[in-house]
């Protein structure tokens, strides 16, 4: 049976250096090395993987329990701009519940006009609305009423901020916050033409669409692209990685019997499905290499960034825990930046010139436009984590080409606030971003041994 491996040889290109792996380095495809000439992978087990699952994803697990990293405010009722409605509340699975004022922190609570939205009245309409929508991909919207109390403090304490980047939506009365931790990406049943529709709008109707057609999410490297694109596209793939490597980790499982509730576990065969070199046309393997492309990206921005989130305030209203998270990031960036192998992203958009310029501002708009392309997602669960993915990877480039200088060494901080400043959500979306690809990468080594355990029957 098959495991995660390379191949017999496989050559591929990172950051302008071509690396190529034979047969015997098959563990090896966790290893994306981002400088220097390779010439062989030296990639062990207790490298990449083991440092984010023994040091990266414990803490990460923890921190994103707390308070601040749970609750995001988002618009989940924003129209598709590219096509018409498709059936937001047709799968029983995908709907999103409303959280209720009693489940919110002190600094969370919104205005009274703001808590007309959850009056009785609207609750229960939203249950004659939905009541058929609520199991396996429904959001769980329920805020206690002092959670909701907190929400205002919050707004209050965000308002009085240097705020230089305004996210869409919010100021609108369609924003609302969802507990994430009541909201786990999983399978919601959401597939077939309307999901697919959504991956070939984002890989092929955007303008770094490579030369041949993407059937899938496959390596990027040999279409002709040029690197700034060629590092777009590898996200793009490991974002989708990440969101396949969940809903097969999560996946519902009926009862044996067939009668009774089932269960949420691995599912092997269909990680084989979304991965096997025999069932993707031998992209299976790439995908997952970019999966940890774009774990490096973004474990890169994070450790940019430390010096600007070690003087956040982490503020929900309750200082005890406040406290408790900001020791916790702390703890956990300095880790982060032990890491020695860091992304380069001074390696694009070199120069000031014109061209370089156009090109950064074209990735920046197609960015916004995959974005935008959330909104078109059936399965509301599945546009939840859409929006929180792809906004947390917009905030990781957004950090990445900010600051006085780039490379490896640069680094933003509390005192460029007046040209760089990163608001509430985008630290939270940003942080859950990079637990969802902590949690892939940690999901991979579990089906790793799952299938070893089971070639061993």
């Amino acid at each position: 049976m098959w495991l995660p491996k390379l191949g017999i040889l496989t050559a591929y290109v990172v950051l302008g250096v071509t690396v190529t792996l034979s047969a015997d380095e098959k563990d090896c495809f966790c290893k994306i090395p981002l400088k220097g000439e390779v010439d062989d992978c030296s990639c062990k087990i207790e490298s990449l993987d083991s440092f984010n699952n023994l040091k990266i994803f414990p803490r990460l697990h923890s921190l994103l329990n707390k308070d601040y990293f749970r609750f995001f405010k988002v618009n989940l009722k924003r129209p598709c701009p590219f096509w018409g409605d498709d059936g937001r509340c047709a799968l029983r699975d995908c709907h999103v519940d409303k959280c209720s004022e009693d489940q919110l922190p002190p600094g969370y609570k919104e205005s009274k006009q703001e808590e007309n939205k959850y009056t009785k009245e609207a609750q229960e309409q939203l249950h004659t609305d939905c009541k058929e929508q609520k199991e396996l991909g429904g959001i769980d919207k329920t805020i206690s009423s002092e959670d909701r109390e907190s929400f205002k403090s919050w707004s209050k304490y965000d308002d009085a901020q240097d705020n230089f980047c305004e996210l869409d939506d919010d100021n609108s009365a369609d924003m609302e916050y969802v507990d994430l931790t009541l909201n786990p990406e999983r399978y919601t049943g959401y597939k077939g033409e309307s999901a697919w529709r959504i991956w070939r709008t984002i890989y092929q109707e955007n303008c770094f669409k490579p030369d041949t057609p993407v059937p899938g999410y496959g390596p990027a490297e040999a279409r002709g692209m040029c690197l700034e694109k060629r590092v777009f596209f590898r996200m793009i793939s490991g974002l989708h990685t990440s969101i396949n490597v969940h809903l097969s980790a999560k996946n519902y499982l009926p009862a044996a019997n067939g009668y009774g509730k089932g269960t949420w576990g691995p599912n092997v065969e269909e990680f084989q499905k979304r991965f096997d070199p025999e069932t993707t046309n031998g992209e299976g393997p790439q995908r997952l290499k970019n999966l940890y492309f774009t774990y490096l990206v973004e474990l890169r921005a994070l450790a940019k960034a430390a010096p600007y989130l070690e003087q956040e305030d982490f503020f929900t209203g309750d200082e005890k825990e406040d406290n408790e998270t900001r020791n916790a990031v702390k703890d956990l960036l300095k880790i982060i930046k032990s890491f020695p192998d860091q992304f380069d992203e001074s390696r694009l958009f070199q120069g000031n010139n014109k061209e370089a310029q156009q090109l950064k501002e074209e990735f920046r708009q197609v960015f916004h436009k995959v974005y935008r392309i959330m909104n078109c997602v059936g399965c509301q669960k599945c546009r939840l984590w859409g929006k929180v993915q792809t906004q947390g990877m917009g905030t990781a480039l957004k950090i990445l080409f900010s600051g006085d200088t780039m490379g490896p060494d640069s680094t933003v901080d509390a005192q460029q606030k007046k040209n760089f400043q990163l608001r509430r959500s985008e630290i939270v979306s940003l942080f859950n971003a990079f637990g969802r690809l902590s949690t892939s990468i940690k999901e991979v080594d579990v089906f790793r041994q799952l299938i070893k355990e089971k070639d061993s029957t």
